[in-house]
């Protein structure tokens, strides 16, 4: 089924509240007179239209016959709330607390893949991944409780300090790479904990 315009969608939506809350489906008119339509050629090209992508049937052309055929809320790809937390910077590590920022809502299909619980995003500060095509200004959606393997971008804290990298075995020890030449590979002193493994990254238009 194709995916509606947004005044199909509106006009389904409308068809389906005057049949819940009438019984009957609104005329020809009523629908012209809703959206401020000036011709009723108007609304029967709409209606043409969502019969086409089968969203709506009617019976043989009688008055107030439209009947809704799929349920408004399955053509609506679902939104998803992935929370904020603050930014991560993609440069030298530095030390940073959790700051709420709100969340980064988006459609599960074009995210790619169905977030769960653990799912948070961090907005990127920093140059150092710029060899992985991540920008100061992206945010980057993250998982927790993923083991990392070789190649992941991972949020991490290294020896309590936070920083996007890489994550990388060498001689059999994890540390961290940077995508930049001025930037230095990061060593763990005492203590390396991935707090998420990057699976989408978002871009904003500047």
């Amino acid at each position: 089924m194709k995916e509606l315009t947004t005044k199909q969608q509106q006009i389904l939506d409308f068809i389906q509240q005057v049949q819940q809350r009438e019984g009957v489906s609104p005329s020809f008119r009523e629908i012209a007179a809703h959206f401020g339509f000036s011709s009723l050629s108007t609304v029967a090209d709409h209606i043409r239209l969502l019969r086409k992508k089968g969203v709506i049937t009617d019976s043989g052309g009688k008055k107030r016959s439209l009947r809704v055929a799929i349920a408004t809320k399955n053509l609506r790809k679902p939104i998803v709330d992935i929370p904020l937390f603050g930014t991560i910077p993609a440069g030298f590590p530095r030390e940073r607390l959790q700051e709420a920022r709100g969340c980064v809502s988006i459609d599960i299909e074009t995210l790619g893949f169905k977030p769960t619980q653990r799912t948070f995003a961090l907005e990127v500060r920093g140059d150092s991944m710029i060899g992985r095509h991540i920008l100061e200004g992206d945010v980057a959606i993250l998982e927790h409780g993923l083991i990392p393997r070789t190649g992941d971008v991972v949020a991490a804290l290294i020896d309590n300090e936070s920083t996007l990298k890489t994550f990388v075995i060498e001689n059999g020890a994890p540390c961290l790479k940077s995508e930049n030449p001025k930037y230095p590979k990061l060593i763990p002193a005492n203590e390396l904990v991935i707090q998420g493994v990057m699976v989408a990254l978002i871009r904003k238009i500047r």
